[in-house]
């Protein structure tokens, strides 16, 4: 079993609207809400807020947690995905990490539009209708 862990984080952009920070991972050519794989005995909240800083360089406060996804990675093994709300406490320069090369703060409607899998524009759907973290 392959555990991973990330976070749908959201802040209030300059224009009073709910945004949410997505990242760009060439290696897959995909978007996707910031997560990773967790260390031998991390916990899921610490490696979401580990995952997330790394990512994207924003140091979050761990909210509420989420559903998390179950599926098949892509080498036929199975994987758990745990998911928790976060909001911005800090940024700082990202570091060099080769698994991200974009990361962007988005609306909900343009996030659910560009990210690429069905389970993180379902975390993001769930926030939409509200404009409250989920």
């Amino acid at each position: 079993m392959i555990e991973a862990a990330g976070g749908v984080v959201t802040r209030t952009g300059p224009t009073g609207a709910v945004e949410i920070l997505i990242v760009h991972r060439p290696r897959y050519d995909d978007w996707s809400l910031p997560k990773g794989k967790l260390d031998p005995g991390e916990t899921p909240a610490a490696g979401a807020l580990r995952e997330v800083l790394e990512e994207t360089g924003v140091e979050c406060a761990l909210g509420a947690e989420l559903p998390p996804h179950h599926y098949e990675d892509r080498h036929g093994r199975p994987k758990t995905v745990y998911w928790f709300a976060m909001t911005p406490v800090a940024e700082q320069p990202r570091t060099d990490d080769d698994e991200v090369d974009e990361v962007r703060w988005i609306g909900p409607e343009e996030a659910r539009g560009l990210l690429t899998y069905d389970a993180d524009r379902a975390l993001v759907a769930a926030i939409e209708g509200t404009g409250d973290t989920p």
